[in-house]
């Protein structure tokens, strides 16, 4: 997805700290289980927070060949405009002061830790920003009760969550705000893939990194978690953290852990290289085809979106296709008039929304068994997951480490420093 401002914030964010009290356990190992930006996040704040006398080693498992998880360019930007002014009116207003509202709430995850608790669960963490709420009803209902327009609601807002999410304005209000707050002009990416933040974090965090190694078992044994993947090896860890939704992989625990019951939302993305048809858009012409093609909720409308990736001339240009439901080949032939080459994905990119929504815990036993993607019930992003990792982080250095709640020191001194190993 892109970088908004809060992943710009995030990238800059470094707090002050201070020497912690108690001495760790010696060589203390934490094993982090997926490196996408929850994983790579996790291990730069324990870097970034833990005192000079904090001694322990990262190893980061990822069953895929790179880093960067669901890390992808997703969110649309919807530029106002006179037409849309006429058509929406007031509402248009309204649901800025909406996201604004929110997005102002979700900052309050980035001011100074003296003013900022550590987290024990995902209710608290929400509740303590004032967004707990937004979680107990739907987009719908909550855009309604603040005055929006139907009109706005079931054309506009419905075209945003369907690209955004894969989803209708059914969905939690909060997943909603942070969608609708996806669709400002004010965007970034990484060039090249913004698969290198997750990359970047690694690299100064001094982890051991093992790639195409499934993590398949966790198990508590004695005073160590065992690892066992995939590889036939085998890890023991003091401190043990899923970062990655527990939705579709197949992890056993010993002993077994309970979180509540979620599917992901698979968004099918259809690359295609070729040329729309005009007729099947009512047109006479491939240049009246707007860039970006959004839909509303109706049972005959087969994709969510349609969009330019590149134009390379008049006839030949490259488009990207979301729906939530795979494109045959005799409905692609019906919407393009020419397909050079076509690429299909099935990206399970997302939580299945729904509300009141329910919370797995960040702590998945009494000891030291993490969950960051318990926080994606809430809504998923980068930044949302940023923020979810550093509270674990603190909360690990805090009830494994026994640094005070506040403390960090090295968010100066370590900067720089840290290399990447790849066993």
């Amino acid at each position: 997805m892109v970088l908004s401002r809060l992943t710009l914030i995030f990238i800059l964010y470094f707090l002050s700290v201070s020497s912690a009290t108690n001495p760790p356990p010696p060589d203390a190992a934490v094993c982090i289980v997926g490196a996408g930006i929850g994983g790579s996040s996790l291990a730069h704040f324990l870097r970034l927070y833990s005192t000079p006398d904090v001694d322990f080693h990262i190893r980061i498992f990822e069953r895929n060949g790179v880093v960067g998880g669901r890390t992808a360019t997703k969110i649309v930007s919807v530029a106002n405009s006179v037409l849309m002014v006429l058509r929406y009116g007031f509402s248009l207003l309204k649901m800025n002061t909406f996201v604004q509202e929110t997005v102002g709430n979700f900052l309050k995850y980035y001011e100074s830790h003296e003013s900022r608790p550590i987290f024990e669960s995902v209710e608290e963490m929400l509740k303590w920003a004032g967004l707990y709420n937004l979680t107990t009803t739907t987009l719908g209902f909550k855009l309604a009760d603040i005055g929006l327009s139907p009109l706005l609601i079931n054309e506009l807002v419905t075209v945003i969550t369907r690209i955004n999410y894969g989803q209708s304005v059914a969905i939690s209000g909060l997943a909603g705000a942070v969608s609708l707050a996806g669709s400002d002009e004010g965007l970034w990416s990484i060039e090249g893939g913004n698969w290198q933040m997750a990359s970047g974090l690694i690299n100064h965090s001094n982890v051991a990194l093992h790639l195409h190694e499934e993590i398949e078992s966790i198990s508590f044994v004695e005073r160590y978690y065992e690892l066992n993947s995939t590889k036939g090896k085998s890890y023991k860890c003091d401190i043990a953290v899923v970062a990655t939704p527990l939705d579709e992989v197949k992890i056993q625990f010993t002993p077994q852990v309970s979180i509540p019951k979620r599917s992901l939302q698979h968004t099918y993305a259809t690359f295609i290289r070729g040329l729309l048809n005009p007729e099947y858009f009512g047109l006479d012409s491939v240049s009246k085809i707007p860039e970006l093609v959004g839909t509303i909720e109706h049972p005959d409308l087969s994709f969510s979106s349609i969009s330019v990736l590149k134009q390379y001339d008049e006839k030949d240009m490259a488009y990207k296709v979301f729906s939530r439901k795979p494109m045959s080949d005799e409905l692609l032939d019906s919407i393009f008039s020419l397909r050079k080459e076509t690429i299909q994905i099935n990206w399970g990119a997302y939580p299945h929304y729904k509300a009141p929504e329910v919370f797995a815990p960040f702590i998945l036993d009494d000891r030291h068994l993490y969950y960051v993607n318990a926080f994606e019930n809430a809504a998923s992003t980068m930044e949302t997951s940023a923020v979810a990792a550093e509270n674990i982080a603190r909360l690990i250095l805090s009830r494994f480490f026994g640094q005070p709640p506040f403390s960090s020191s090295r968010s100066e001194s370590n900067s720089d420093e840290g290399t990447l190993r790849v066993d």
